[in-house]
């Protein structure tokens, strides 16, 4: 960055000194040819009055290296030219100047010679007799004024170079040092100083997204550990069953069981491999919802789901001699059928297994300021109010021991959870112990 700021002002400080040159030496012709111009002006009103009073006789003792005199008749014939024959010269009537002297008294102009080739200046000043006396100089070009001042041109340009090279070095280092000496860490450190006030966006900026990176690396860090422990849990999960699938299966293999006892057996071994097809069923939704679900919402009777639901658990409510009902009317909200289902199929099913024998779980659909709201309230053991906060976690369990009676895989309410947060809406929980639980679930209709 450094090398970058030295260039720049390194190149500015060239240019402006190039420009600023040109400038000065386009100024200095100009002048030098005005003051040229004027110079010879009172030259030729010199020669005039040398002619007027001592005739040709004037131009031949008049020393004029530097400039060419000619003396024109009235008809413009040459009479007396210092640097040409004036036979073999043609006739100055119809030159600028000459008119301009005939009919003024004084005339000037500037153009090439046909006969030296070179641009010359010219001045004119008419006699008394009608005679014209003209004087002559080649005007300087701007080369030769570079020429003149090469000497002392060359040494402004390397103190000219020398002098940039130096504030370049210095500007550059003087503009890094502040922002080399900024701690990345704590950005904060360099807020409303003067010498970081133009920087201080920045500074925002790279704080900001240091708080993002640190909140994104402690949410890796905290999905990270709830994977470690969601994968221990399903270890941990899945040991138990299999563990008791083994055994049955070992004492049958082994003909250590009863005849009468075998069908128990069966069905024991039968029960826990439902409980593991149910427990893998249930993480590979919860993997899904992880994930963000992708598959595609389309629009959704929510009491028809509400109904398929309630069907298929009505096995299970009247094992347990529990009312289950349903009551409202059809709703439609754009979302993942498979995962509404999944939203009132966990709830109704914790509802009937953590009820009391005889109890009631009633699902309510209804539709309130354009959401539509799930409702299911049962009368069964209820939770404690320092378990509210944790039901949703993966493989928590209020009743542990009853949990392992009726088969739960402590994963239910998560999916519950995930797939409400997946569709834009809300779920509350409102329980009494041994009164029972009401949760309420919000989702938007668009």
């Amino acid at each position: 960055m450094s090398s970058k700021i030295f260039n720049s002002i390194w190149i500015v400080a060239i240019t402006v000194f190039l420009a600023s040159l040109l400038f000065i030496m386009c100024f200095s012709y100009s002048y030098f040819t005005h003051l040229q111009k004027s110079q010879l002006k009172n030259e030729t009103e010199l020669a005039a009055q040398g002619a007027e009073l001592s005739g040709e006789a004037f131009f031949n003792t008049l020393p004029a290296e530097d400039y060419r005199i000619t003396w024109i008749a009235a008809d413009g014939s040459v009479l007396y030219d210092n640097e040409a024959d004036k036979a073999m010269m043609e006739n100055h009537l119809e030159r600028e100047e000459v008119k301009q002297a005939i009919e003024e008294g004084y005339g000037e102009s500037a153009r090439y010679s046909s006969s030296l080739a070179i641009k010359q200046l010219y001045a004119a000043k008419s006699l008394s007799d009608g005679t014209v006396v003209r004087l002559s100089i080649a005007q300087m070009a701007i080369w030769t004024l570079f020429i003149g001042f090469a000497q002392p041109i060359c040494i402004v340009i390397l103190i000219a170079l020398a002098l940039s090279f130096f504030i370049a070095s210095k500007v550059s280092k003087a503009i890094v040092k502040p922002i080399n000496a900024i701690d990345p860490d704590h950005p904060e450190d360099y807020y409303d100083r003067e010498e970081y006030k133009e920087v201080e966006p920045l500074l925002r900026r790279i704080s900001s997204q240091q708080a993002e990176i640190k909140r994104d690396r402690e949410q890796i860090e905290k999905t990270a550990l709830i994977r470690q422990e969601f994968t221990a849990n399903v270890s941990h999960e899945l040991k138990t069953p299999l563990h008791a699938i083994s055994g049955y299966a070992e004492l049958l293999e082994n003909g250590m069981v009863k005849s009468e006892d075998v069908k128990p057996f069966l069905g024991k071994i039968r029960s826990e491999a439902m409980r593991i097809t149910k427990l893998v069923e249930d993480i590979i939704d919860l993997t899904k919802l992880d994930n963000g679900n992708d598959e595609e919402k389309l629009d959704c009777e929510l009491y028809r789901i509400a109904e398929n639901a309630v069907d298929s658990l009505e096995v299970a409510a009247s094992a347990q001699n529990i009312n289950l009902e349903i009551e409202g009317s059809d709703v439609h909200v754009k979302g993942i059928p498979q995962m509404l289902y999944s939203i009132i199929y966990n709830i109704c099913d914790n509802a009937i297994k953590y009820n009391k024998m005889g109890g009631s779980v009633n699902v309510s659909i209804t539709e309130k300021n354009n959401n539509a709201v799930i409702v299911v309230k049962d009368t069964g053991i209820g939770i404690p109010e320092d378990s509210l906060g944790h039901i949703f976690e993966r493989f928590y369990r209020v009743d542990k021991s009853r949990s392992k009676e009726v088969g739960g895989t402590g994963l239910g309410l998560s999916i519950v959870k995930h797939a409400v947060k997946l569709h834009g809406g809300q779920i509350e929980v409102n329980s009494k112990l041994g009164e029972g639980t009401e949760f309420t679930v919000v989702l938007p209709k668009a």
